[in-house]
């Protein structure tokens, strides 16, 4: 019994270890390589970014509308992104340029509340079928909005 007490106190250490190792090793801490080239895009002023496509409603998304401040911008091209194609399209604008415009990240909840709300207008009340977007960006406040 005692031979093999001292074989876990001595293998124990060893698997927990290498087991911890690995399971920080898959964690994604820092975005993949591929981004920093584009992140040095981004920066060159030519309009090209970080899921920067060539739509009106994620340009928009950039720069503010006739004088409306940036996230009431990003409000009205959330909206037209959901109108225009579907609510996972608007979540993955609203994503990207929580991503990119880090100074927004406070009206994220209220946006993406909004956008669960304007999901449900949009398949007239089918409170199912806009639930079926839904997706944890910004804490689950799609889902909120949906229910709510």
């Amino acid at each position: 019994m005692r031979r093999i007490g001292q074989t876990v106190a001595l293998t124990l250490p060893v698997v927990l270890v290498t087991t911890g190792t690995l399971a920080v090793t898959r964690v994604p801490w820092a975005p993949p390589t591929g981004l920093d080239q584009q992140v040095v895009a981004a920066s060159s002023g030519d309009g090209a970014g970080i899921g920067r496509s060539s739509t009106a409603a994620s340009t928009s998304a950039a720069k503010p509308q006739d004088g409306l401040a940036p996230q009431e911008s990003l409000r009205v091209a959330l909206l037209d992104e959901l109108r225009a194609k579907n609510p996972s399209a608007a979540l993955d604008l609203l994503e990207r340029s929580m991503r990119e415009q880090p100074s927004l990240t406070p009206y994220c909840t209220s946006l993406a509340t909004e956008l669960g709300k304007a999901a449900v207008r949009k398949y007239q009340g089918d409170v199912q079928r806009a639930r079926s977007f839904a997706r944890p960006v910004c804490d689950g406040a799609f889902a909120a909005g949906v229910v709510g």
